[in-house]
């Protein structure tokens, strides 16, 4: 029998095809699954049953005639609830948002996907206004991780990625605006590309400005070259979006790393300090990346790190998300938030514009680096998943998120794409995650990379245990 919760994107379409079985089995699966492990690791808001039964049923009639309406018809997918997906609420982790309304409308990357005929589940968890790298909120409570429910999904799509990782549909939509798909893929042993800003449309416009990327989440470099294929066509409500690809993105995948010439950066110059067991994992992989053909060079990229510009930008629009709020609402968000909005209304225009400087140089930096190196690889994190409902880890004398996860950040300040791979776990069988990264607009070779190591038998983790509550 078909486990059809283990089935990736692509092997669901062509099963299909080839009328092995049904988007109505597969949809009806998927709900299973994701009603099952939802007591355990919280991904959930909203399950949307019955639309999803009623879409799948509509997708198995197209497949019947053999006019299916697109690349994705009748795969499952989960969308994060910071994206507006119409006949719901899109309450984005917080108690300030209304559920009263029409919700009628969908956001572009959702538009594309329905256009195409994928199955809708429901609604995952986010942080609140998705503001920190796990994932508890106050309106939606802790996701937990897939391989250890005592311990953090990451964030902050952190209730996608347990949905991908524990087979409640294979394609997820996150946002990442300072890692929010590497991380939880990082720790929940899935992968997840951050796209180049603007190569998926978004709207409407984050209050994070630029920094904010729209990016798949997914089993395999395969599947999320797939999903990118659907996604990333330009919208007219994105006022900064990018024009249409040069061409497929799964058409590319076969092309292998033979040639490229990466550079491995395993602690950016001795900034960051990675546990043992991550850095091995990551090694192991880049000398996978060697044996398949590629220039490697233990190099570092050259900048400091840009936290502090970074937590301006960042802090200044968690400060204009929350801006309209009167004082008993903002006695209602995540105290953490509370504090960091309150940091980013102290600063100035030319605070904020210093910052935007240095982020203009950090990208004139990678432009460079770009210009010997195809590609960057790193750690995605320097850890593996810790305890549940907390910030930061218990003892590491970080106070904000942003002090564990140095090697995401920087990349959503120069706009770049950047995928995480799991590449192998640590002693305690928790996920480690490689990143790869590339210059703008080159989404290709990070996706080429990825599938190169997939297709070696680098890449991929041994699913999670069915998860049981925590005690």
């Amino acid at each position: 029998m078909t486990d059809f919760t283990e089935l990736t994107a692509v092997q669901l379409v062509e099963g299909y095809r080839k009328g092995e079985f049904s988007p109505e089995e597969v949809t009806r699966a998927a709900l299973r699954r994701a009603e099952e492990v939802q007591p355990s690791v919280n991904a959930f808001v909203r399950l949307d049953i019955d639309e999803a039964l009623t879409q799948a049923s509509e997708s198995a009639e197209r497949w019947r005639r053999g006019e299916p309406a697109g690349l994705v018809d009748g795969v499952p997918v989960t969308v994060k609830d910071i994206l507006l997906m119409r006949g719901g609420p899109t309450l984005k982790g917080s108690r300030t948002v209304r559920a009263e309304g029409r919700w009628d409308e969908d956001a572009p990357s959702v538009a594309r996907l329905r256009e195409h005929g994928a199955v809708f589940l429901g609604k995952t968890t986010t942080p609140e206004f998705g503001w920190k790298g796990v994932t508890d909120s106050p309106q939606a409570g802790i996701t937990r991780n897939p391989y250890d429910v005592s311990r953090t999904s990451g964030g902050s799509s952190g209730g996608a990625a347990a949905a991908v990782a524990l087979g409640a549909g294979p394609l997820a939509l996150g946002t990442d605006g300072g890692g929010s798909v590497r991380i939880p893929a990082a720790f929940c042993g899935i992968f997840a590309l951050k796209p180049t800003y603007g190569r998926v449309p978004l709207y409407p416009a984050s209050a994070f400005g630029t920094l904010a990327h729209v990016g798949p989440m997914t089993r395999d470099a395969a599947d999320a070259a797939l999903t990118l294929d659907v996604i990333s066509g330009p919208d007219a409500r994105d006022w900064s979006g990018l024009g249409p690809a040069a061409g497929s993105f799964t058409d590319v995948l076969d092309d292998g790393v033979r040639g490229l010439r990466i550079a491995y950066s395993p602690s950016l110059g001795g900034q960051v300090a990675v546990r043992p067991a991550v850095a091995a994992a990551v090694r192991h992989a880049v000398e996978g990346l060697a044996s398949l053909g590629a220039y490697v060079e233990e190099t570092d990229p050259d900048f400091a790190d840009p936290v502090e510009a970074f937590h301006t930008l960042w802090f200044s629009g968690a400060a204009r998300v929350t801006q309209p709020l009167g004082p008993h609402q903002r006695e209602l968000l995540d105290p953490g938030l509370r504090e960091i909005c309150a940091l980013g209304a102290r600063y100035s225009a030319l605070d904020y514009l210093a910052a935007v400087d240095v982020r203009m140089e950090l990208g004139r930096r990678m432009g460079h680096f770009h210009e010997t190196y195809d590609l960057l690889v790193t750690p995605t994190l320097p850890l593996t998943a810790f305890e549940a409902g907390a910030e930061v880890p218990r003892g590491s004398g970080h106070h904000r998120w942003t002090g564990w996860t140095p090697f995401t950040y920087p990349f959503n300040m120069t706009q770049q794409p950047a995928a995480s791979v799991p590449v192998g776990v640590d002693e305690a069988g928790l996920p480690v995650g490689l990143q790869i990264v590339a210059a703008r607009h080159r989404d290709d070779l990070v996706l080429r990379a990825a599938h190169a190591l997939y297709e070696a038998g680098v890449a991929g983790v041994a699913p999670p245990p069915y998860p049981t509550a925590v005690g």
